[in-house]
């Protein structure tokens, strides 16, 4: 069974190229532009991943990141943040994320990192 990725993103040029990349790389995935009913969509979905954006409208990627990660029902799937605002040594503690990528971004980069997390 393919591995299952939710990428959330509120600009759909990006949320096209992930899915895309992702699907390449024979994972299935699904994207959405809404960060209020997160929840509710990794709930019904159950990805192995998460990748969020930073910044959206409303709730940033972290406070969507704490939110999930403090669910009693998703709170163990890891989460990937992707940030313009971010650094490389940026300390993902205080994110609460599993991991961070700074945008712009590979596409191998993307890939890497998700399998490091999904596949271990």
């Amino acid at each position: 069974m393919r591995k299952r990725i939710l990428v959330l993103d509120d600009n759909q040029d990006i949320l096209d190229i992930i899915h895309e990349a992702l699907l390449y790389q024979q994972f299935e995935v699904k994207v959405t532009l809404d960060s209020t009913t997160i929840i509710n969509i990794t709930q019904e979905y159950q990805p192995d991943l998460i990748i969020l954006d930073y910044h959206l409208t409303g709730k940033n990627g972290q406070e969507i990141c704490q939110l999930l990660k403090t669910h009693p029902d998703v709170g163990h799937i890891p989460v990937i943040i992707c940030s313009a605002y971010v650094q490389k040594d940026t300390d993902l503690s205080a994110w609460g994320c599993d991991d961070v990528i700074a945008k712009p971004f590979g596409l191998e980069e993307l890939t890497e990192k998700v399998n490091n997390l999904i596949l271990g």
